[in-house]
């Protein structure tokens, strides 16, 4: 399952989509009574290893008293009862940071995996790469850097969210949304610059831009 984006991508542009408006059919994870200790999070009924929650995932937290309420960086699954959670950092390399303590904490892990395995096969298919193009000869794997990717796929995964709750609750404001975040994801698409390796030496063989036109002879 190819993917560009994660879950904490798309919380950093609308933090909205793992509240109000996450996909219920996309929880993976949900429990309540779970204890915040710091970054740890702790409920001894889960089962997170199980559930498939990793790393870049999101957690939506909610306490009893109404002091801690909004979405997380899951940072790490340390065992299949216990989080390292973080509030949003700047860098996946940055020391994770307490949420807001809260007593009696609520909590819930909903993702757009999904949704971010289209986006990702959308993006092969345009640059002319398995598994968007099956019949191509270059893969993934011979993509040096595929960050490259990352801004142009959160958005798209974004885009399709908002115009799937336009569909649901026949929203011009959602639909507005997801027009936005399609554009947006035209002119990211656009900005890319793959650097491909045929020959497994880490020096590029082509260089394939977003915004160039293919010409193809009938």
């Amino acid at each position: 399952m190819v993917r560009f984006s994660s879950d904490v991508d798309i919380l950093k542009y609308e933090p909205i989509l793992f509240g109000e408006l996450h996909l219920p059919w996309q929880v993976m994870a949900a429990g309540t009574g779970a204890e915040l200790d710091g970054t740890t999070l702790t409920d001894g009924a889960a089962d997170f290893v199980n559930s498939r929650t990793e790393a870049g995932d999101v957690v939506y937290l909610k306490s009893a008293d109404g002091a801690l309420d909004g979405a997380y960086e899951i940072v790490s699954v340390d065992s299949a009862t216990e989080l390292t959670v973080s509030v949003l950092r700047a860098d996946v390399a940055d020391a994770p940071v307490a949420p807001p303590q809260g007593s009696n904490v609520s909590y819930r892990i909903s993702t757009f995996t999904p949704q971010a395995t289209e986006a990702a096969c959308e993006l092969t298919e345009h640059f002319g790469i398995r598994p968007g193009d099956p019949g191509s000869p270059i893969g993934v794997e011979n993509i040096l850097d595929t960050d490259v990717l990352r801004r142009a796929a959160t958005f798209s995964v974004i885009a399709r969210v908002f115009a799937m709750w336009a569909g649901h609750r026949d929203s011009q404001s959602l639909w507005s949304k997801g027009v936005h975040y399609r554009q947006l994801f035209e002119k990211a698409r656009q900005r890319c610059r793959l650097s491909i390796d045929l020959g497994s030496d880490g020096v590029p063989d082509i260089v394939r831009i977003g915004g160039a036109i293919k010409l193809v002879r009938d």
